[in-house]
């Protein structure tokens, strides 16, 4: 049976975005069965300490502009580091993954699709039509995910991914959590790798 990893993130990350085609490499190198779950952030982020965009001091968001520059170029990508229509609400867009994980899908394809139809063609992944077409695209059924989408289920599913992110100790996007061992952002995807190398046992915090 393939070793596991819960893979939380959300589509309005540009972090997800930056670290989403290295992870899969890693997960498809080492055989890991991935377990999509994405999350709302701004809920994460105020039980856990962090701050929203808006509310952070303007040091940190130039310095956050920095360092999207610097891993733009570090993974080979191009995108608009403010696109058009970020942030935006992402619930729709990560309800599609849900959906589709349900209707037993890899929703791969989709968030790939998705993550450029943000970041490098400034898209609007808050408009059902625009998802529509995005997981078509994916070869993925678009109009009955993204109406199961809005669903309560997938509403509640969402919510549990919450919950279970806090539980793993879970606080931004994305992060990687192997053997409740958690890897947060993807800048620490070539430790990952080096975990899964060396075969190690999954460090616990002391505290």
């Amino acid at each position: 049976m393939p070793r596991q990893i819960d893979y939380y993130f959300s589509l309005q990350s540009p972090w997800a975005y930056l670290g989403h085609k290295l992870f899969r490499e890693v997960a498809s190198t080492y055989d890991l069965e991935v377990n999509h779950k994405p999350v709302v952030l701004v809920d994460l982020f105020s039980e856990t300490g962090g701050l929203p965009l808006v509310k952070r001091h303007p040091v940190r968001e130039r310095y956050r502009m920095i360092e999207l520059q610097r891993w733009r170029d570090k993974r080979g990508l191009k995108f608009h580091l403010q696109p058009a229509n970020s942030p935006f609400n992402p619930r729709l867009a990560d309800g599609v993954v849900i959906a589709a994980v349900e209707a037993r899908r890899d929703p791969d394809p989709f968030l790939r699709k998705a993550h450029a139809a943000v970041w490098e063609d400034q898209l609007n992944l808050a408009d059902p039509a625009t998802l529509v077409k995005i997981a078509d695209d994916a070869g993925l059924p678009g109009k009955q995910l993204v109406e199961r989408s809005g669903s309560d289920e997938i509403s509640a599913a969402y919510e549990q991914n919450r919950q279970d992110a806090l539980a793993a100790d879970v606080f931004g996007s994305p992060a990687y959590v192997l053997d409740g061992e958690v890897f947060w952002g993807q800048d620490r995807i070539e430790l990952l790798a080096d975990a899964l190398k060396s075969g190690r046992a999954p460090y616990r915090s002391q505290v």
